[in-house]
C-alpha cells in the first residue's frame, strides 16, 4: 500500500466509523463500541506508518508528501483535494490518533451506562477525522472544512449533558466565540489566496518566499483572530474554561489533540506568512505573554479541578504561540506534542479522581483523607503528569518548555537569525519564566489539595473500569520518555536543535522549584484549617457511574459553593499566595463581565429596540390596514339588507343623481 493511500485512510477511517456509528447506534447497539474504537485505532496505526515512511521529514532529506486532485473547477483560484505531509504533519497526526484512541477506549468505561453514548462516540470519531483532515490537508479550503467541522462537533460534545444549564450555556458560548474568530479568519484566507493565486499551501509558501504578498500584516492579523478563537488565546479564550461542563474524555480530546491544537498547528504550517510581518509577530508575542501569565494566575485560583487544567491548557498554548512569535515552529510543535500527552493524561486522570471523590471541588477533596490509596493508578500517573506540566526534569514537559525558552532567548539576544524582533523574544522569555513559576505553583496546589487531604475518609466508589486505568499508563509512557527523543526530533522539523541550554534550564527549573516550594509552605500553613473549617461537599451516591458522578457534581457545585470557579475556602493556599488578587483571578479577571457589558448588553438592548419597533410601529400599520379594511367591510355589509325595494330605490336615486349631474355638466358646456 502506498504512503499516499495510507495517508488518505488516516482521516477517512474515523469518518466512516462516525457514519456507521450514527447509522447503527439504535439498530445494533452492540456494534457501537467496536465502531468507535477500531477505526480510530487503525487510523493511529496508519498515521504511525506514514510517519515511519516519511523517515524524519525534510530534516533527514525526505521530501514532504504532496498529492492532489482538483475537487471542482472554481474559476481563477481552484480548490484541490490535496495532501501535504512533512515531519510536522506526520508527528501531529500520530498524536491525534493516539490520544483519540485513548479517549475512545476510556469512554467505554466512563460512559458505559450513558443512553447517548452512540451519538457521543460517533461525534468523537468525526471530531478526530476533522482534526486529521486539518493536519494532512494541503489546501486551505479543505483545511477550513475540517476546521469548521471541529467547531460544530465541540458544540454537541460540550453540550452532551444538555439537561444542565451549565452545559447548554458552555456549548453555545464555545460555538459563538470560536465563530467570532472564524469570520476574520475566513476573510484572511480569501485575501491570502487572492495574493497568492492559489489555496494550495505549497503555492502560498512559494509566493511568500518570492515576496509576492501585497498585504502581509493585514492577512496575518486576520488569520490570528481565527487562531485566537480556536486555540483559546487572549482575548477569545473565555470559552475554554466553561467547556469543562462537557464529559471529561471530551475535555481531554479538545485540550490535548484537537480543536485548540488546530490553531497552533495552522500558524506553524504557515509560519512564513506570519514571519513576513514583524508587526504580526509582535502582536502574537504580546498575545502569548498576556495569555500565559493571565491564565496561570487564573488557574491558581480555581476550585474546580477541570477548570484548573483548562486554564493550564490556555497557558501552555501561550507557550506555543510564544515559540511561533519568535519564529521557531519546531519548539512550538514539540511542546504541542509533549503537552498533548501529559494534558490528556491529566484530564483522564481527573475523570478518575472526580468519580472516586464524588466531587470536582478541590475544597471538598482537601477535606477527604485517603484518596491516593483509593486510586493508585490515577495517583501515580497524575503525579507524573503534573511534574511534566511543571517542567521538572527529566519529564517531557521540561524539554519541550525549555525549547521554547531557548528559542525566545536566542531571539532576544539576536542570535536566532529569524525575522522576529528582539522585543518579541524578551516578551516571550520574561512571560515564560513568570509562567513557569506560576505553573509549578498551581500544579503543586492541585496535587496537595487532591491527594493530601486531611479529613474524613473518602467514600468507597469501587474500582474504576480497567479501560480507564489502562489508558492512564499508556499516556504516562510518552509523558516520561518523550523528552529522550529531543535529539531525534530536529530531523523531523526544521533541523534546529531543541536541546535545553544551561541558562534557561537553571532559570526555568529554579523558578519552578521556587513556585512549588512556596506553595507547599503556604499549604502547610493553611492545611490545619481544612480539618477545622466545615465546608459543604458535593458527593453523589457511591453506586453512581463515573459520568453521572461528574454530571451531578457540575449541577450541585454552584448551589453549594456559589460560583463554579471558586469556593469560600480559607484553607486554600492560593488565597494566601494571591491575596487581594484571588477574587479577580477566580473570576478570570472579569473578562466575561466586560464582554457582557460591551457586547451582550448592547446587542440585547438593540434586540429590545427592534422588538419594540416591530410591535409598536410595524404591527400598528399592519393592524391599521386590517382595521380600515374591516370598517369598510362593515359599512358595505350594512348596505346589504336583502330588501329588493331598497335596492330599486337606491338604483332609482342613483339614476336621478347621474341625470342631474349630466344636465348640469351639459348646461355648463
Amino acid at each position: 500500500m502506498t504512503t499516499t493511500t495510507l495517508a488518505v485512510l488516516v482521516p477517512l477511517l474515523p469518518f466512516l466509523g462516525a457514519v456507521a456509528g450514527l447509522s447503527l447506534g439504535r439498530v445494533s447497539p452492540g456494534f457501537v463500541r467496536p465502531l468507535a474504537i477500531l477505526p480510530t485505532l487503525a487510523a493511529a496505526g496508519f498515521a504511525i506508518a506514514v510517519a515511519v515512511r516519511q523517515g524524519g521529514g525534510d530534516g533527514n532529506g525526505t521530501p514532504p508528501l504532496d498529492a492532489a486532485t482538483q475537487l471542482t473547477p472554481t474559476g481563477s483560484v481552484p480548490i484541490d483535494l490535496a495532501l501535504h505531509i512533512d515531519g510536522f504533519a506526520a508527528l501531529v497526526a500520530v498524536l491525534v490518533g493516539v490520544v483519540a484512541s485513548c479517549v475512545q477506549i476510556y469512554s467505554t468505561g466512563y460512559l458505559r451506562g450513558d443512553a447517548r453514548y452512540p451519538s457521543y462516540a460517533a461525534l468523537v470519531s468525526l471530531f478526530t477525522s476533522a482534526m486529521l483532515l486539518v493536519v494532512y490537508s494541503g489546501d486551505l479550503m479543505v483545511l477550513l472544512v475540517g476546521w469548521e467541522i471541529m467547531g460544530i462537533c465541540s458544540y454537541f460534545l460540550v453540550g452532551h449533558y444538555w439537561e444542565t444549564p451549565e452545559a447548554r450555556a458552555a456549548s453555545l458560548k464555545a460555538f459563538l466565540v470560536t465563530k467570532l474568530g472564524d469570520v476574520p479568519f475566513l476573510i484572511g484566507l480569501f485575501a491570502l489566496a487572492s495574493d497568492a493565486g492559489t489555496f494550495r499551501i505549497t503555492g502560498v509558501l512559494k509566493t511568500v518566499a518570492d515576496g509576492g504578498l501585497d498585504h502581509p500584516t493585514l492577512i496575518a492579523l486576520l488569520l490570528l483572530a481565527g487562531v485566537a478563537g480556536k486555540s483559546a488565546q487572549f482575548p477569545l479564550h473565555t470559552w475554554l474554561p466553561d467547556a469543562m461542563a462537557g464529559p471529561t474524555p471530551v475535555s481531554a480530546l479538545i485540550h490535548a489533540a484537537t480543536m485548540v491544537a488546530a490553531g497552533i498547528y495552522f500558524v506553524a504550517r504557515l509560519l512564513p506568512v506570519f514571519a513576513a510581518s514583524a508587526a504580526a509577530l509582535m502582536v502574537l508575542a504580546v498575545m502569548a505573554a498576556i495569555t500565559m501569565v493571565g491564565s496561570a494566575l487564573a488557574a491558581l485560583a480555581q476550585d474546580d479541578i477541570k477548570r484548573v487544567l483548562a486554564y493550564s491548557t490556555i497557558g501552555q498554548l501561550g507557550y506555543m504561540s510564544g515559540a511561533l512569535a519568535v519564529g521557531d515552529r519546531g519548539a512550538a510543535v514539540f511542546h504541542l506534542i509533549a503537552h498533548g500527552a501529559f494534558k490528556a493524561l491529566l484530564f483522564l486522570g481527573a475523570g478518575v479522581i472526580i468519580h472516586a471523590a464524588g466531587t470536582n471541588s478541590l475544597a471538598a477533596m482537601s477535606r477527604m483523607r485517603g484518596l491516593s490509596q483509593r486510586i493508585p493508578d490515577a495517583y501515580w500517573t497524575v503525579t507524573v503528569a503534573l511534574l511534566a506540566l511543571a517542567a521538572i526534569p527529566p519529564f517531557a514537559g521540561f524539554f519541550s518548555k525549555e525549547s521554547v525558552l531557548v528559542a525566545a532567548e536566542h531571539t532576544a539576544f539576536g542570535e536566532s537569525g529569524a525575522a522576529a524582533p528582539g522585543a518579541a523574544g524578551w516578551t516571550v522569555l520574561l512571560a515564560g519564566l513568570l509562567t513557569a513559576l506560576l505553573t509549578a505553583a498551581y500544579a503543586a496546589r492541585l496535587w496537595l489539595l487532591t491527594f493530601r487531604g486531611r479529613g474524613s475518609e473518602v467514600p468507597d466508589y469501587g474500582k474504576q473500569p480497567v479501560s480507564m486505568n489502562a489508558v492512564l499508563w499508556v499516556l504516562a509512557i510518552p509523558t516520561i520518555a518523550l523528552g529522550l527523543a529531543v535529539g531525534l526530533l530536529p530531523g523531523w522539523f526544521d533541523g534546529k536543535s531543541l536541546a535545553p541550554n544551561l541558562t534557561t534550564s537553571v532559570l526555568g527549573t529554579g523558578v519552578a522549584l521556587v513556585g512549588g516550594l512556596v506553595t507547599y509552605g503556604c499549604w502547610r500553613h493553611t492545611s490545619a484549617l481544612a480539618a477545622r473549617t466545615p465546608i459543604g461537599a458535593v458527593v453523589p451516591h457511591p453506586d453512581t457511574e463515573p459520568a453521572l458522578a461528574e454530571r451531578e457534581a457540575i449541577e450541585i457545585h454552584t448551589r453549594v459553593y456559589g460560583s463554579i470557579a471558586g469556593a469560600p475556602d480559607p484553607a486554600d493556599p492560593a488565597r494566601l499566595l494571591l491575596g487581594p488578587l484571588h477574587r479577580h483571578a477566580a473570576a478570570g479577571f472579569h473578562l466575561d463581565a466586560v464582554y457582557h457589558r460591551l457586547f451582550v448588553r448592547p446587542v440585547l438592548a438593540a434586540a429590545q429596540l427592534v422588538r419594540f419597533l416591530d410591535r409598536e410601529v410595524v404591527d400598528t400599520y399592519v393592524r391599521g390596514a386590517g382595521t380600515g379594511t374591516g370598517w369598510l367591510g362593515a359599512a358595505v355589509r350594512r348596505a346589504q339588507t336583502g330588501n329588493v325595494q331598497t335596492y330599486l330605490g337606491a338604483l332609482l336615486a342613483g339614476s336621478v343623481v347621474l341625470a342631474i349631474a349630466a344636465v348640469l355638466v351639459a348646461a355648463g358646456a
